[in-house]
């Protein structure tokens, strides 16, 4: 029987028992909602929080939800992925050539210089090809092979994009 029934009265007699058991329970607030009158407990489902008119949540200070701030949100990671790929792909040659690997050679008095310093010593005057000294001139001489532009862009994008999230979610909290 729908509640429209039993409020008009259309549902017989039953429906005007169900009206003043309904009545009965609102009139009693003193008893325990949990345990009806012969001692058996009533399960009643734990009640949704009230959602305001803009979506937001019960609490006052919650940000509202709308389809915008999910755009947003979206593009702002994707524009941090761009930049945080772009940056990392035009970082590492900087720095390289900053530690002393430059297109003409070890710098002097740089940390490329005492790095191959340290390695030739430890290994009789030499630096061995493969050491960490001879691929990273390698690479300060003739660039970055595309494998590792597309590695580091990579890298690059999902640390812009985990940093964008981490901080947008930071700020979602402090409201």
């Amino acid at each position: 029987m729908s509640a429209k029934a039993i409020e008009s009265g259309k549902g017989g007699a039953l429906g005007h028992l169900l009206r003043e058991l309904l009545s009965e329970e609102e009139e009693e607030p003193s008893q325990s909602s949990s345990q009806a009158s012969d001692g058996s407990s009533l399960w009643k489902p734990p009640q949704r929080p009230h959602q305001g008119a803009d979506g937001s949540g019960s609490y006052p200070r919650d940000p509202p939800q709308s389809e915008d701030s999910n755009f947003y949100h979206y593009a702002g990671m994707t524009a941090a992925a761009v930049i945080g790929g772009v940056m990392a792909v035009r970082a590492v040659p900087e720095l390289l050539d900053t530690m002393g690997f430059t297109r003409t050679g070890i710098s002097r008095s740089s940390v490329a210089a005492n790095m191959m310093s340290s390695t030739a010593r430890a290994n009789g005057g030499r630096v061995p090809s493969g050491s960490l000294v001879s691929n990273l001139q390698s690479k300060g001489a003739t660039g970055l092979s595309t494998p590792s532009n597309i590695l580091l862009g990579s890298a690059g994008a999902l640390l812009g994009a985990l940093l964008w999230n981490s901080s947008s979610s930071s700020r979602r909290t402090q409201y």
